[in-house]
């Protein structure tokens, strides 16, 4: 294909408009329906969808599979994109079940920031939590939304010491709260010091009506109970005498956490954080390879791939590659290097992804998530460039600790099973294992972080594949890479034992010890001080 037409400048400010963030919290915080009201403000939907999808009301745009639709939760990671102010936001909607964080984790790789939602009648918890210290680790600046202030809520102060001694964060609310539960009537915009009163909407499924005015208008004061304007009037003036002022670098820094209040699900305050985190949040940022910083305005085109999915639509039967662009610009059938394998690909079939709906793209830019539809031989973490010799090591890896047979139960949809199966462990849903002293019928032996995931793995071999598989548990709880401290681990080489443990190899030959508790663990780790036990797999090998 010939150079990219795309001029320098027309880059550069193609790249200064994209935001591209991934939404985390606990499960039931409101995450996925915060996303819809984001979509909703942004143009994207006429009419938000219902999470636990009631009669007569539509599914969650961002939860497409089945399993999701029956159990009103987030399993698989989606992707959504519109344009909102001359800003084309990318929404990364990510499950916050416990059993799928490896996959949350993954999609952290592809964001330039996050916005942390947070139950105001729970405050922080655990996977939030968890979630957290991913971002911090990445240096993302994180946003956060206290959802859920129509219902009774922790005092307010107390929300915003939870972010600074349990989280470690210094908070600055960009809004403050006007009561909570049956009280609550908007927000208090702290920077153009005005009031947003709010009225509730039928189901939460149209924009809410807003009324601007400052604090001291008499209508605010009639508007709200006594107790309530009188307790925050007092909190806006110890907020405003603790004397700390905003500080953006300190927010892109991942120091600081602008907090704002609400609630998703009747659309209090969602605009509000809306327009401030476009406002706030920054355009993509350079990345690394192998030591060298490779810039998103640079004009050769660099991708990573962090998800696969396949079967989105049954009426495609088909695997998109969610690729992250990093660099250059993206065009439809421009040929790559496949960096792991060395092999020229041609980018004929690309989409922009709205949930389950797409649309072919022909050119996005470095922020933007592009979904490539085919049977390419893509793995998660592989890197894609028009140049030679690049390859970004953005992809984290996990030790499963659950494991299982998994038996085919009809010997006549073997075929079926199999190619189910080859489906899942590309997508990363869970790890295959080879036995060191393997014999007889191939069944095969999985891993996965959590229990939840085999129930997935079940639920579509069986829906997409009709494959239907029964699960034998295994005794093993810890999986640990093993290889030699000093030279190479030779292909006969072997650890000295202890009970309970089998040694199994993994997709890429390494091998590994499941192990069935941590004082095994210990004493296996003593019997073999020449040999490194890691608790991370060790990377694939490039060709």
């Amino acid at each position: 294909m010939a150079e990219s037409t795309v001029t320098p400048a027309e880059l550069k400010r193609e790249v200064a408009r994209r935001r591209s963030f991934a939404i985390i919290s606990h499960p039931d915080a409101g995450k996925t329906t915060l996303t819809e009201k984001f979509l909703l403000y942004g143009g994207a939907l006429n009419l938000a969808g219902s999470v636990t999808a009631r009669k007569n009301q539509r599914a969650t745009t961002s939860d497409w599979m089945e399993l999701e639709k029956q159990r009103g939760i987030s399993i698989s990671s989606t992707v959504l994109q519109f344009e909102y102010r001359d800003c084309v936001v990318n929404i990364l909607d990510t499950p916050g079940h416990k059993d799928f964080s490896e996959d949350t984790y993954r999609v952290l790789t592809a964001v330039d920031a996050a916005v942390m939602v947070v139950d105001a009648g729970k405050g922080i918890e655990a996977q939030t939590r968890k979630l957290f210290e991913v971002c911090r680790k990445r240096g993302v600046p994180i946003f956060t939304f206290m959802n859920k202030m129509d219902r009774p809520a922790r005092p307010s102060l107390e929300l915003l010491d939870d972010l600074e001694n349990v989280l470690g964060i210094h908070a600055f609310p960009l809004n403050w709260p006007l009561g909570d539960g049956p009280r609550f009537k908007g927000v208090y915009d702290r920077e153009k010091k005005e009031v947003h009163l709010f009225e509730r909407t039928p189901g939460g499924t149209f924009k809410a009506a807003v009324e601007v005015s400052d604090i001291s208008d008499p209508a605010v004061k009639e508007k709200l109970d006594s107790d309530v304007y009188d307790q925050v009037t007092e909190e806006l003036e110890l907020l405003d005498g603790a004397g700390a002022e905003f500080d953006l670098d300190a927010v892109l820094a991942g120091e600081l956490t602008p907090v704002f209040f609400g609630s998703a699900a009747n659309n209090f305050g969602v605009q509000l954080l809306l327009d401030r985190f476009i406002e706030l949040a920054p355009p993509p940022a350079a990345r690394t390879s192998d030591g060298k910083t490779i810039e998103p305005e640079s004009p050769e085109f660099s991708a990573f791939v962090f998800k696969i999915q396949a079967n989105m639509n049954p009426k495609h039967r088909d695997r998109v590659s969610f690729v992250r662009i990093v660099s250059g610009k993206f065009e439809r059938d421009m040929n790559v290097i496949h960096t792991r394998t060395g092999d020229k690909v041609r980018l004929s079939n690309s989409m922009r992804l709205f949930a389950q709906d797409r649309a072919t793209v022909d050119d996005a830019f470095a922020g933007d998530v592009a979904g490539l539809v085919g049977n390419h031989d893509f793995l998660i973490g592989d890197t894609l460039s028009t140049k030679k010799n690049l390859s970004f090591d953005e992809i984290p890896r996990f030790a499963p600790e659950c494991f299982a047979w998994l038996n085919n139960s009809s010997t006549a949809k073997f075929k079926r099973f199999r190619a189910g199966l080859a489906q899942m462990l590309k997508e990363g849903v869970v790890t295959e294992f080879t036995p060191i002293e393997a014999t007889g019928a191939y069944v095969p032996l999985l891993g996965a972080v959590g229990p939840l995931q085999f129930e997935v793995l079940q639920h579509r071999l069986q829906g997409e594949y009709d494959a239907e598989t029964r699960l034998e548990p295994g005794s093993w709880s810890i999986a640990r890479w093993m290889r030699k401290k000093e030279g190479e681990t030779l292909e006969e080489d072997r650890p000295e034992m202890s009970m309970g443990i089998t040694l199994v190899r993994d997709a890429h030959g390494h091998l590994v010890a499941l192990i069935p508790s941590e004082w095994v663990l210990n004493t296996f780790a003593e019997k073999n001080s020449e040999w490194e036990v890691s608790e991370a797999p060790f990377p694939p090998v490039s060709a």
